[in-house]
């Protein structure tokens, strides 16, 4: 479904075991989480958080490859969370996949903006939801290309577009121009490398090298800077 994000498998090897973190309010949700990701090979859950900021303290005491991070809860909620883990250098390598019940745009953007690496709503297929912890932990974002399009559209309709630094632009080569541009239209490491007749690490490296030109913290951010900075023309919203 178009609203819905997907997961795509990842060719590059992962270290394990993905070290899971869970923040949900509810205890029967964080233990049905819990008992899923135990018992699947190679992942194993490092903490259980009720709220925003026993999350965020436990992310820096366990330092998780993944968080999934519940939005709505007291206190710190999930959005807040998410943005003060993404802010601290300490915690560069822990990557937040947001889980809600609320299947809505705005939430998506939000999620985003604060440093969310994906977006999956709660009913989804427990091997779906396998799949995506797996996505983020191999540094990819979690966002069907439909939905990103449609999204970041709507963000750049809301916002001003910053002026990009011309030597940031500069610096970027043809192919990485053509890479950011594959990203922003959605394509994984594997789609772009097979788009382009390169192999995965190479497109790997390239996405890399483009977001450390730009300052992007993250694909996800890679992507709303592409169409910020109008590197790729945003679709109609």
């Amino acid at each position: 479904m178009p609203g819905h994000p997907t997961t795509e498998l990842i060719r590059e090897p992962i270290r394990e075991p993905i070290r899971v973190l869970i923040a949900d309010d509810e205890a029967l949700v964080r233990g049905g989480f819990r008992v899923l990701v135990d018992t699947e090979p190679g992942m194993v859950v490092v903490g259980e958080a009720g709220d925003g900021a026993t999350a965020v303290a436990l992310a820096r005491e366990t330092r998780p490859d993944v968080v999934l991070m519940d939005i709505r809860m007291p206190g710190v909620d999930g959005l807040r969370a998410t943005h003060e883990i993404a802010a601290d250098p300490d915690l560069a390598g822990v990557r937040v996949l947001i889980l809600t019940t609320f299947d809505h745009d705005e939430y998506v953007v939000e999620a985003l903006g604060a440093g969310a690496a994906g977006f999956l709503v709660k009913n989804t297929e427990p091997a779906q939801l396998l799949r995506g912890i797996r996505v983020v932990a191999g540094g990819e974002a979690l966002l069907s290309p439909g939905l990103t399009r449609r999204l970041i559209a709507q963000l750049t309709a809301r916002t001003p577009i910053p002026r990009l630094d011309a030597r940031a632009l500069a610096r970027l080569t043809t192919r990485e121009r053509q890479i950011v541009g594959l990203v922003a239209h959605g394509l994984s490491n594997a789609e772009i490398a097979t788009a382009l007749t390169i192999s995965d690490a190479t497109a790997k490296t390239h996405v890399s090298r483009a977001m450390t030109k730009l300052g992007a913290r993250d694909r996800a951010q890679l992507v709303a800077l592409a169409y910020r900075h109008r590197l790729v023309e945003p679709p109609d919203p």
